[in-house]
């Protein structure tokens, strides 16, 4: 009788939590496109979405720059600023490149703490050629 309890118990603990708690985890193999709107001081560089349909789960439908008052959609703040490569995309608005949810371990590097306003939502990337 006690076994045929823990078992039922078992049962609807796990079954109750099949969903729960489960983060939405971004495809590694999507390629997106995108291109840097602000390239704030130290790394704080905020990167633009342009595929028309976007994960707000991933990235940031509406965000404004509380420096400059302007407006962005779907933007994310770039997370692993030791892995880009700003020679693809160095400045403000000035090119598009493709990239992948980088899922890789961070490196490590010297990245200075001053402060620029970024978008919350953080996102480590990988540019890629398409």
């Amino acid at each position: 009788m006690k076994l045929l309890l823990v078992l039922s118990a078992t049962l609807a603990l796990t079954a109750g939590q099949k969903g729960c708690g489960k983060k939405k985890t971004a495809d590694p193999d999507k390629v997106y496109k995108g291109r840097v709107e602000v390239a704030g001081i130290c790394s704080n560089i905020t990167i633009k979405v342009l595929d028309e349909k976007v994960d707000t789960a991933l990235f940031q439908a509406n965000w404004t720059d509380e420096t400059t008052g302007k407006s962005y959609t779907n933007v994310f703040a770039l997370g692993n600023p030791c892995g880009f490569n700003k020679a693809n995309a160095a400045t403000d608005g000035a090119k598009e490149f493709y990239f992948k949810i980088d899922t890789a371990k961070q490196q490590d590097c010297a990245v200075c703490m001053a402060y620029y306003p970024v978008p919350q939502k953080r996102v480590n990337i990988k540019i890629v050629t398409p």
